[in-house]
């Protein structure tokens, strides 16, 4: 039994691989697809490439976690010439570990979200791009809003009549300013 309870070494030690149909179950992708991005490189085993016919590719767990992220982003629309140019960006960069990384997409490019403030767009070689958090910006106006002085929108004449109660108030103002 391999890394049974009596075992403590967790599942990503650098010293595992795990075989290309383990690897394919676990991401949830075909040995097709497996096959393909490890000869155009775009997710090599790191435990153990292939040295010719017959050999076994061995993918360790981060390997396996990019396996399913490039699914995902295919899953999600995003072209595999896309996730390519993305990953290729990482790695261009000196990203060694994408399993770090956190990525966004809205199905046509690629996003490195850096932290809350900096995401990149990856597509674009890195160039920066910009959230507005509406929730936030709200939350700031109100706050500074309560420390400023306000006046009433329209006059009391201008007060729409929406319901008995409404058209009572304003009845009763019209007579007490005139």
């Amino acid at each position: 039994m391999l890394f049974g309870a009596e075992d403590e070494r967790p599942l990503d030690a650098d010293d595992v691989g795990y075989r290309g149909v383990t690897a394919c179950h676990a991401a949830g992708i075909t040995y097709r697809q497996l096959d393909y991005w490890a000869r155009t490189g775009l997710v090599v085993p790191s435990v153990r490439p292939a040295a010719g016919s017959g050999s076994q590719r061995l993918y360790s767990f981060r390997d396996i976690v990019v396996l399913k992220v490039v699914k995902r982003l295919l899953d999600a629309g995003v072209s595999l010439q896309n996730i390519r140019k993305a990953i290729d960006q990482l790695r261009s960069r000196g990203v060694a570990d994408l399993a770090q990384i956190t990525l966004i997409s809205d199905g046509t490019t690629v996003y490195e979200c850096r932290s809350p403030e900096e995401v990149v767009d990856l597509l674009q070689g890195g160039q920066g791009v910009f959230g507005i958090a509406i929730g936030g910006a709200f939350k700031e106006i109100r706050g500074s809003l309560a420390q400023l002085p306000a006046e009433p929108a329209a006059g009391v004449d201008d007060v729409p009549a929406a319901s008995a109660s409404d058209e009572l108030a304003a009845r009763r103002a019209r007579r007490h300013v005139g």
